[in-house]
Order: C-alpha cells, then sequence, then structure tokens
C-alpha cells in the first residue's frame, strides 16, 4: 500500500509561495440593462435594477455578494437617469451605493453604458454621444477617483447588433448602414470615455467585455455568408484596439457609411496597456446559419476554450471571463464546465484572470433579450428574486473557497499588477485593509 502512495508523490499538490501576488478574480454582477423596446402600448425602458428589485434592496445584494465569497462585482449605475443633459447630473444614487460598496471591501467594474443612453441623447445613431459620453465619464471618475476597474461601454457589438441591425432596442433598425454608424459612434465613445477617465485616474484598468461568438454554416452555399459573421464579430474590438480590420471587412465599412478619416482615427489610439479582454460567452454565443440573414441558437458546438483561443490569439492581452449563467437545473454542470475550460486555458499559457457568474439573482425577461415585456423570471441567477441562495450559489461559494489562492495570471511576475484600490486613494472614512478585497491583498 505504502508502495502505490510512493508512485503519486510526483503528483502531489503545490503550495502557495508567493503571499504578495494577486489571486485570480472571481466575480459576478448585478443585472443592469435598461434598453429602450416597443410594446403595443409604446415604448418602454427596461430597467432591470428596478425590475428586479436593486433599487430596494442593494444594501443586500452587496451582503450576498461577500456571502458567496466574490470580491469584485460588475455594476452599472443607470446611465440613462444620471446624465441629465450636457454638464447636468443626478449622482443621489451612486452618492449612496458607491461608498457603501467601497466600505464593504468589493472591488467594482463599473459599467458605465449597459444598452441604453438618455433620452434626450436619442440612441445609438446620435453622432455626439462619443462627445457627452466622455463628458459624463469623466465627471464620473472625477467623483470617485477610487474606481480604477471600468467597462465604458458594455458589449459594444451586441448593442449595435441588437439596437441596430436586428431591430429589437432603442433605434431599432434592422440596416447593415444603421449597424455600422452604430458600431462607429458605440466604439469612438468607448474611445473617447477612457481617454477622459485616464485623465484624471492614469493607471485605470478597461475590462472591454464583448460576447465571444461564433457562426456555423448549414449549407456550402452559406459558408461565405457565414465567414462574414465571423470577421464582424471582432468589428468593435478591432477598432477599439486600433487593429486594421480584413480588406472584406473594410469595404463593409466603407459601402455602409464609415469616411477613411473616421476608421483612421481608430488606428491612431493605443490604449492597450490599460486593456483587459473581457468574453462573454453563453450556450447562445454560438450561431446557425440558415439563410442569408437568419442565423438561430446552434447550442454549444465548440465552446468556450476554441472561442477564447481564437480572441486571444487575434489580440494578444490579458483575458477575463466576464459573464455566463445558465438556467436552474442546469447551471451547476454549466458553471463546472466553464471553470473546466477557463483551468485548460491557464494551463495551456493563455493569461485568463478571473471569471464571472452573471448575474447575482435572477432577470427578468432575458429569455426573448428583454425585446418582450412579458415579466418571465429568468432562472439564472446565483440567487433567486427573494434573495434565497440557488444551487449555482452554492456552487460557486464552493469553488471560490476551493480555489481561492490561484494566481491572478498564469505566468509568474506578470501577476503583480499593483493594488486596485492604493492607499492614497483609500481615504479616511475606512480602515485600508478592509477595503482591499482579501484576494488581492499586499
Amino acid at each position: 500500500m505504502s508502495d502505490d502512495h510512493d508512485a503519486f508523490r510526483f503528483y502531489v499538490a503545490r503550495k502557495v509561495s508567493n503571499p504578495t501576488t494577486a489571486r485570480f478574480l472571481f466575480a459576478t454582477g448585478i443585472e443592469c440593462s435598461y434598453p429602450i423596446i416597443s410594446t403595443p402600448q409604446g415604448d418602454v425602458r427596461r430597467d432591470q435594477m428596478r425590475e428586479c428589485g436593486h433599487y430596494e434592496r442593494w444594501r443586500e445584494d452587496f451582503e450576498l455578494v461577500r456571502e458567496i465569497g466574490c470580491r469584485v462585482l460588475r455594476y452599472g449605475p443607470p446611465y440613462y437617469s444620471i446624465h441629465l443633459g450636457p454638464g447636468r447630473y443626478d449622482w443621489s444614487f451612486t452618492d449612496e451605493v458607491l461608498p457603501a460598496l467601497r466600505k464593504g471591501g468589493i472591488v467594482p467594474i463599473i459599467d458605465l453604458c449597459h444598452f441604453g443612453v438618455p433620452d434626450w441623447l436619442g440612441d445609438f445613431q446620435n453622432e455626439d454621444f462619443p462627445r457627452f459620453f466622455a463628458e459624463y465619464a469623466r465627471a464620473f471618475a472625477e467623483r470617485y477617483p477610487w474606481v480604477r476597474l471600468y467597462t465604458p461601454v458594455n458589449e459594444m457589438y451586441i448593442t449595435a447588433e441588437f439596437s441596430a441591425y436586428y431591430g429589437w432596442w432603442n433605434e431599432r433598425l434592422k440596416t447593415h448602414r444603421g449597424f455600422v454608424n452604430a458600431v462607429k459612434n458605440i466604439t469612438r465613445a468607448n474611445i473617447e470615455a477612457m481617454l477622459a477617465i485616464i485623465h484624471v485616474r492614469r493607471d485605470a484598468l478597461f475590462i472591454l467585455c464583448e460576447s465571444s461568438e461564433h457562426t456555423h454554416a448549414n449549407h456550402p452555399e452559406l459558408v461565405r455568408k457565414a465567414q462574414m459573421f465571423n470577421e464582424r464579430r471582432f468589428l468593435t474590438l478591432d477598432l477599439t484596439v486600433g487593429r486594421r480590420v480584413n480588406s472584406g471587412m473594410y469595404v463593409y465599412l466603407m459601402d455602409n457609411g464609415m469616411t477613411n478619416d473616421e476608421y483612421t482615427y481608430f488606428l491612431r489610439q493605443d490604449l492597450s496597456e490599460h486593456f483587459v479582454i473581457g468574453h462573454d460567452y453563453y450556450v447562445t454565443n454560438e450561431h446557425l446559419l440558415t439563410d442569408d440573414e437568419i442565423r438561430h441558437g446552434s447550442g454549444e458546438i465548440f465552446g468556450y476554450y476554441p472561442l477564447a483561443r481564437s480572441y486571444h490569439e487575434r489580440y494578444r492581452l490579458p483575458i477575463m471571463h466576464t459573464e455566463t449563467n445558465e438556467r436552474d437545473g442546469r447551471a451547476v454542470e454549466w458553471l463546472w464546465k466553464t471553470w473546466a475550460n477557463i483551468q485548460q486555458l491557464r494551463l495551456h499559457g493563455v493569461p485568463v484572470c478571473g471569471m464571472t457568474w452573471y448575474s447575482l439573482t435572477d432577470q427578468i425577461d432575458w429569455d426573448t433579450a428583454l425585446r418582450e415585456n412579458n415579466g418571465r423570471v429568468h432562472s439564472v441567477g446565483l440567487y433567486d428574486l427573494d434573495r434565497k441562495m440557488r444551487p449555482a450559489g452554492r456552487a460557486y461559494r464552493r469553488l471560490i473557497e476551493q480555489w481561492k489562492e490561484t494566481p491572478l495570471l498564469p505566468n509568474g511576475p506578470l501577476t503583480l499588477v499593483g493594488d486596485l484600490m492604493p492607499e492614497e486613494l483609500a481615504g479616511d472614512s475606512a480602515d485600508e485593509e478592509s477595503l482591499i478585497p482579501k484576494t488581492v491583498q499586499r
């Protein structure tokens, strides 16, 4: 028996030997989408924070984040109701909520724009959106200088596609030209916001949360069209990081309204030292092309691992897994499958620094991507809407407890990235040790 045991000494678990490096970021998020949709009764603003009860129960929600074991929270204050007009803001909600988040030792990744804009800006076809959004971003950073992590515009590609190509949200267009104009305005707004934030917080980090996708063709005649969609999925990230698009996408942009000067603007920007590429991956992120313009959810054909590899090979930047979920009954299996994919990516040297189950609580009407106002509960949260823990919550809590000593990145001193909340920004209102998450304390 002892001989058998000795044979496995080579495979004994290794112990963490550097207590000063940052730890892997286990995160969750508060669902905060707020697009405008059409209904038989007229236009409706879908505010998920309101529909899911967060405005009344935010203190309880922050305690649930801590109960799960997360020290990082994706959090999107309602841009549409804060930015009242040029130079005008209502900070009443954020002035109450953000200090409590900070005092509780939870590091926020602030979503500044999550699928909608204020009524006075109209929609994503508005050419003035980048200028006014940058104004808002700077005002936010000046008011909350302790915030370091931002997602300026969440899921830029999905925002443009659902608003201006599928016709579901906001401007509700169904044209390539509308899509390209939305892409141009959204990506420029994203860049202008980052420049404005860096002016205030020079060590800001931007988690570029984007849908990681793939389109499969179900007929030989659709292969090249599927290829177009698989090139188009990169547009918003390509423009944001200043990567030249391929010739087909360049022609697509020019044919649908972007000018060469507008395109060149994106090539001039280089903020890549501030970037982490965020991957949102759901079972619905792979599509089957059945007609020239018709794509259906194909289910998980490739899975997260090969899609993440394809995005990493394109951008060669650190990665954070920033969204996933699955309905109750399948959620626990999906959680562990996702973690297995992340482990395999890190084993092969892909710098994945975090994982996110999105969202903390169940959502409303995401079974129809919010475009139908049915009031149906989408049971994908770590907690239900009564704030009772679901099996996925128990599984995620166990996963975090087991793997909390995992280094931030898989390769050596690259884990030394600086405090998320430096001493000089901690302020006098709270003890520094309580503000810096336990997973990243120095």
